[in-house]
Parts: C-alpha cells; sequence; structure tokens
C-alpha cells in the first residue's frame, strides 16, 4: 500500500495520496514559490506569475507541466473581492494551485482529498489530470449554485412585480443584472482556456483523457447557459417591471389632470361669484353661501359624469 500524506502550514497545503501531489498556496511568500518551482522545474515565467495576481487568462503548455489562469466570480463567499483567481500547474503526478483568497470549493475539495487519503482510496485516476478534472467540476458545481441564487432573486423579484411593488423592485433587478454580468463577463474567457487545454491537454495526458477534458468544457458551457438564460429571465422582468411603472404613472397623471381640470373652473367660479360688484346676483341673497356651493356641487357632478362617460376615470 503506498503511503498518503497531508502537511499545511498557515499558507501552504500539501496533500500526497497514491503518488499524486496537490500543493494549494493561499497568497504565497517568493520564499514559498520558489521553493516549489525548484522542486517541481518550473519555468521563471511561470514562477513570476505565481507571486502576484493576474489580469488576464493563460493557458500555456511545457514540456513537463501545463500552466493555466482561471477567474472565478464569487457574489456571496468572497472575501475580498467580486473575483477570484486560481493559478494551475499540471504536470503528470503533481498539481499546484496558487489563489490570493480563500476559495470556498477548494477548500470543500481539500476535505474530499483528506478523506481519499485517509480511507486509502483510489478515485482520483492515475495522473494529476484526473484531480484537475474533479477540482474543476467542483468549482463550476460552485457557480451553479451561485446561479441557483439568482434564480430565487429573480423568482422573489417576480412576486413583488405582480404584488404592487415595483418601484421596490428596480434596485434588486439591478442588483441582480450586475450579479450576471459579473459572473458572464469573468467566466466568458474560460471558453478559449478550455479550448486549448482540450487540445493540448490530449497530448500530454493522452488520448484517453479527451473525454474528461471535454466534460470540464461540458460543465462551462452548463453554467454559461444557465447565466444567459437567467440573463434572458431578468431582461423580461425589467420590460414588465418598467412597462407597469409606466402603466402607474400615467394612471398617476391623469388623476392629476383631472383634479386640476376639475378644480379650475371651480376655482374660477367661486373667484367671480365672489367679486365685490353691485350687480353680484348671489352677494345679495340670503343663503347666497349655501348657493355657491350648490352650484360647485352640481358643476363636479356633471365634470365627472362626462368624464365617466368618455372613459377617462
Amino acid at each position: 500500500m503506498q503511503k498518503h500524506a497531508v502537511y499545511c502550514s498557515d499558507m501552504l497545503s500539501r496533500f500526497e495520496h497514491h503518488g499524486l501531489t496537490w500543493i494549494d498556496l493561499e497568497s504565497p511568500t517568493r520564499e514559498e514559490v520558489q521553493s516549489v518551482a525548484s522542486e517541481y522545474k518550473l519555468d521563471a515565467l511561470t514562477t513570476q506569475e505565481l507571486l502576484s495576481p493576474s489580469t488576464r487568462p493563460t493557458a500555456e503548455f511545457f514540456e513537463n507541466y501545463i500552466y493555466l489562469i482561471m477567474h472565478f466570480p464569487a457574489l456571496r463567499h468572497s472575501h475580498k473581492s467580486r473575483e477570484q483567481e486560481v493559478d494551475f500547474v499540471i504536470g503528470r503526478n503533481f498539481l499546484i494551485t496558487t489563489h490570493y483568497d480563500t476559495i470556498d470549493p477548494l477548500h470543500q475539495f481539500s476535505k474530499v482529498f483528506e478523506v481519499n487519503s485517509a480511507l486509502d482510496q483510489n478515485n482520483f485516476g492515475d495522473h494529476a489530470g484526473f484531480v484537475l478534472f474533479f477540482m474543476l467540476k467542483k468549482m463550476y458545481k460552485a457557480l451553479e449554485h451561485e446561479v441557483d441564487y439568482i434564480k430565487k432573486d429573480l423568482s422573489s423579484i417576480e412576486e413583488h412585480i405582480f404584488s404592487d411593488k415595483q418601484v421596490e423592485m428596480v434596485a434588486a433587478i439591478s442588483r441582480s443584472a450586475r450579479d450576471l454580468l459579473n459572473m458572464r463577463q469573468t467566466i466568458e474567457p474560460h471558453r478559449e482556456v478550455l479550448k486549448s487545454l482540450e487540445v493540448e491537454g490530449a497530448k500530454f495526458f493522452g488520448e484517453a483523457f479527451t473525454p474528461y477534458l471535454r466534460g470540464i468544457a461540458n460543465d462551462y458551457y452548463r453554467v454559461h447557459n444557465h447565466i444567459m438564460r437567467s440573463t434572458e429571465t431578468l431582461h423580461e422582468l425589467r420590460e414588465t417591471n418598467n412597462s407597469l411603472l409606466t402603466t402607474k404613472q400615467n394612471e398617476t397623471m391623469k388623476i392629476f389632470t383631472i383634479m386640476a381640470f376639475v378644480t379650475f373652473p371651480l376655482a374660477l367660479l367661486v373667484t367671480i361669484l365672489d367679486m365685490d360688484s353691485v350687480h353680484n346676483p348671489i352677494r345679495s341673497l340670503q343663503y347666497d353661501f349655501w348657493i355657491i356651493i350648490g352650484i360647485m356641487l352640481i358643476a363636479t357632478i356633471v365634470m365627472f359624469g362626462y368624464f365617466k362617460k368618455k372613459g377617462w376615470l
């Protein structure tokens, strides 16, 4: 039986199982990166890239390893930013991951690796490409959960839209739109990285590994399609909300217009009857006040009846 071990420090975790080694570095120091680079004979440029975050995804292929830089959105579990970078260095029997924030799926995957090591189960295949396969499946599965959170938000937004809360939903729709846009922009570059990996990875690990590389790409496209469908749903909800808001505003403006149209002639009538003139036909009468009120009520009823007949009310 082969030995298996797990070594952990504050920033470096080393997992060994059946001849496969996974080294996980979180915000590593220069000494840690140089030590790992020296042990696995990494190129100087790769070593330099591992020391600091990179703004662009990368897929580079060397004689003894593959180097990938990928960014993943972190909407609800991010500790520092809304985008998390993971660098992968994949050899035949080793995998090195570097990141600059706590990555929840990687932490969960480390627990799976530990359990398999403790139980001496060989579930990862015979080279490090399989470790990468299971790791990326875990990370894309986590992204699906993020999309599910947004879908629940969209369902809640839909209920509130048709519960006469259109104004409150403007901000909620904007937040969901921002989350979906962030996810789409972050994972879009994965397409080219995975396309290159599918071609060169088959050469590096052998043609038998091709279905697994396609499986990684399929996981990516499934997440991407979920994001696009949610985006389409969001657009429909926004259009519906805007239409209902516009209708409500038009109704409000119509009421204000009718009120202004009604009150203006009444105010004009009162002003005319209140004029201090010798021949004012109302002022000298015994019930002049009630006569004016009656005239105003009759005029109001006539105008509202006319508006009702025209369908304006």
